[in-house]
């Protein structure tokens, strides 16, 4: 087997240039984060796996890379993309992942079924756990992928990504989306060009519509009051999506907006634009 090992310092010196260029989302090799790493030039784009999974590439006019989403349970340490060139020989590339520490927040939830559901519910949950996941999972072949997204709603950050989260002093799994908090009725808006893989009314995400832009890039909005799309609606960057609400498990309006690359849910702050980033 060929071994194609590269050091993260080195590809980040020397490929800077093309990166801010090319990609414009943040490289954050954190849980949680995004890896961008550098292919040797005979890679087979159609090859690249993490995990199982397929992964997002992208090329600039001189190279091209891998565009790989980090899930919150990934270990810090060194880890590895399965390849094969374009001759069908076998690829590794290995890249590293440093450790991130997130805060912890503590919720009241008044609706106790919403912190521990009653038999009835849980059958209500796994049936839309399995639809929640495939939406998720989806992959669709895209050589544009929007990388740089807009704000979907007017409103300041009141829960960041990656909250190890406590309802009513239970733990819970940490937060995987980004919470904006905004009247109920103000307007969503699609970050990017895309389009919508489904739309459902589920137990605790309530109103939600899922967004497929490219390459296992799906956009997540929940507890909306109202949904204004349907599956299979193609919709451009800006365009309404619908409105927010408080549906599903809350303790007041907002949007929860997750974003999932390569079925890891991934911070969307880091597909906004620097300037953005700083909590309003």
């Amino acid at each position: 087997m060929m071994r194609v090992h590269f050091l993260p310092l080195l590809v980040t010196l020397i490929l800077l240039p093309a990166w801010c260029i090319a990609l414009p989302m943040e490289h954050a090799p954190v849980p949680g984060g995004i890896v961008v790493i550098p292919l040797p030039g005979d890679a087979d784009p159609a090859s690249i796996r993490f995990g199982g999974k397929r992964v997002m590439t992208t090329q600039t006019d001189t190279s091209q890379y891998a565009v790989v989403g980090l899930a919150l349970g990934v270990k810090p340490g060194t880890h590895y993309l399965e390849a094969r060139t374009v001759t069908d020989k076998p690829l590794r590339l290995s890249f590293q992942v440093t450790d991130k520490q997130y805060e912890t927040q503590h919720i009241t939830i008044k609706d106790k079924r919403k912190v521990t559901p009653e038999k009835r519910d849980m059958e209500r949950i796994n049936r839309e756990s399995k639809t929640i996941r495939a939406a998720l999972r989806h992959w669709s072949d895209n050589e544009a992928v929007p990388l740089r997204f807009i704000k979907p709603v007017d409103g300041p950050y009141s829960s960041p990504f990656g909250l190890r989260r406590f309802f009513n002093e239970q733990p819970r799994k940490p937060h995987s989306g980004l919470d904006i908090a905004a009247p109920e009725g103000t307007p969503i808006r699609a970050p990017a060009a895309g389009t919508v893989i489904d739309t459902g009314d589920y137990f605790f995400n309530g109103n939600t519509v899922f967004i497929d832009h490219g390459q296992g890039l799906v956009t997540m909005y929940c507890h909306l009051s109202r949904i204004d799309v349907k599956p299979g609606q193609a919709i451009t960057s800006g365009e309404p999506i619908g409105l927010v609400g408080m549906t599903g498990r809350v303790t007041g309006p907002h949007l929860h907006w997750g974003v999932s690359l390569n079925d890891a849910r991934v911070d969307p702050m880091l597909f906004l634009p620097a300037e953005k980033t700083a909590k309003q």
